[in-house]
């Protein structure tokens, strides 16, 4: 086989579908399948998927994939995932219940457990805050609440976990996907036993761990039955979504951020020192030896997605060519910074860093009559800009390092309004990236490494990304956005936490578990 003609496949299983892409030793795309799976809702705020479609799906991803090449030119395949997700297996692989997804919050009182149980402590081990989002609090609810089901558990797997197996045969897993479940010891590289222990969890209930870019096993006879791919054909352990899609973003040196305006807003920078902080979540970052400082916004374009469907979807018939989205930025562009007074702190989903708040909600203020839809909409922008500083500027003081840019991705990324608000707010310039599937290249990376490509992740990164336009913020601009962020944002959830938390308690059910 001809060295130009070699390809990587990068899989990504996101929350809503598998997607697996054929990568060439340019970085470009050469071959694409997809396959969705629904998100199961069994109660209010209980989240679920079945396993058994992450797997079918991916299959026929990559089915659809190799309609498309030649099956003998690829050389090794990588995953990447949604994180915090997991499921439990028997003996066989088998799920034994629904998998509990990440944004699930069925388990506040086992954080508050967690909580008391451990306080900083838990900080330091697993680099996180205790909050609901990690694995951890939700094994828990399984081991209070549907104990003839742990009985049952051979282990629990996060996404990437299940999807070697099934590939492999291995129960195997890579740091940077076990990594987000909070169950880590991270400067010892391995599962936090004592802390396992001390929960009657045992260390044998989780994946034989790997370290990320390394080969983590071969796909067997029945992997290569059921996708297509060769028996033997290398698989590279891998990383979360958000590890990955740094990298797909080249953001590996020079204090570059990447900023991922997703369903969630994600940031992050590499650091080759461990960090811990509560502005942060400190991740492994898929390069030896180094960690991903993470943020993360639950509520970023899915607040966007939100506002149209609830409260805009009137603009579906303007017959102006345009969909509603596009009305609201052209609509919006034309109001000046602070959106005519109306100011949002944009908790759609509680809030993570640097809170740390399960009771957290949205905050509206500044409300006249005068105000109409694309006010709301700048608000929104906005308020995700000012939050983006919030912890943009705790991470860069908590490091004594200033980012010198942001590579932009995701959905909302498309806007030059909001790049442009986002520079402005941030003061720090946003460059946007033209990978639009930088989650999956992140995985081809990896995967291009290991078998021999390029030397290391940073030649990869380099020579596999682009950035397209560069958005510098305004002086002008910018002295506004300072004052309404010091003056009014910054303080605006702590002085009103409390009654937003009693407002939670006071009006939320099925809770108290």
């Amino acid at each position: 086989m001809s060295q130009n003609n070699a390809l990587v496949i990068g899989i990504d299983c996101s929350t809503t579908a598998c997607k697996a892409i054929a990568w060439n030793r340019q970085g470009k795309a050469v071959a694409f399948g997809k396959a969705p799976y629904p998100l199961l809702q069994p109660q209010a705020t209980w989240y679920e998927q079945d396993a058994a479609r992450w797997w079918h799906s991916t299959c026929e991803a990559i089915q659809q994939l190799l309609t498309q090449i030649n099956v003998s030119q690829v050389e090794a395949v990588c995953i990447t995932h949604q994180r915090e997700t997991f499921v439990a297996v028997d003996r066989e692989g088998k799920p034994v219940r629904n998998a509990i997804a990440w944004m699930d919050k069925r388990s506040r009182n086992q954080v508050a457990f967690l909580d008391e149980k451990f306080g900083g402590q838990y900080n330091q081990v697993t680099g996180k805050p205790v909050s609901m989002t990690p694995s951890l609090s939700k094994i828990i609810w399984l081991t209070q609440h549907e104990p003839e089901n742990v009985a049952r558990t051979h282990k629990f797997l996060d996404v990437h976990g299940f999807l070697v197996y099934h590939l492999t045969g291995n129960f195997r897993t890579s740091l940077a996907c076990a990594d987000p479940m909070g169950a880590m010891n991270m400067e010892a590289h391995c599962w936090a036993t004592d802390l396992l222990t001390s929960l009657e969890l045992r260390e044998e209930q989780f994946a034989e761990l790997v370290p990320p870019g390394e080969v983590i096993g071969y796909v067997n006879e029945t992997g290569a039955a059921a996708t297509g791919l060769p028996k033997g054909l290398r698989v590279i352990a891998g990383a979360g979504d958000g590890q990955c899609a740094g990298i797909g973003a080249n953001a590996v040196g020079n204090n570059r951020a990447y900023l991922n305006l997703g369903t969630a807003i994600v940031s992050g920078i590499i650091s080759k020192e461990y960090f811990v902080n509560s502005s942060f979540r400190t991740m492994y970052a898929p390069i030896a030896g180094s960690y991903f400082l993470e943020t993360v916004l639950l509520g970023g374009v899915f607040t966007l997605t939100w506002f149209v469907e609830k409260f805009a979807s009137d603009l579906h018939n303007c017959n102006l060519n345009l969909s509603p989205l596009e009305i609201l930025e052209t609509a919006a562009a034309k109001l000046s910074p602070g959106a005519e007074g109306l100011m949002l702190v944009p908790y759609w989903n509680n809030v993570m860093n640097p809170y740390w708040d399960p009771n957290a909600a949205g905050i509206t203020i500044g409300w006249t009559g005068t105000h109409g839809k694309e006010h709301f909409y700048r608000a929104i922008l906005e308020g995700i800009a000012f939050e983006q500083r919030l912890v943009g500027d705790a991470v860069m003081s908590a490091t004594n390092q200033r980012f010198n840019e942001y590579v932009v991705m995701g959905g909302g990324s498309t806007s030059n309004l909001w790049c442009q608000i986002l520079a402005d707010v941030t003061g720090i310039p946003i460059v946007r990236s033209t990978t639009v599937e930088a989650t999956c290249l992140g995985a081809g990376i990896l995967a291009a490494v290991a078998v021999g490509w390029y030397p290391d992740i940073g030649v990869a990164a380099k020579s596999l990304t682009h950035t397209a336009e560069r958005f510098t913020p305004s002086q002008e601009r910018q002295a506004i956005y300072s004052k309404l962020y010091s003056e009014v944002y910054k303080p605006l959830f702590p002085s009103i936490q409390s009654l937003v938390n009693k407002l939670t308690d006071l009006t939320t059910t099925g809770t108290k578990l």
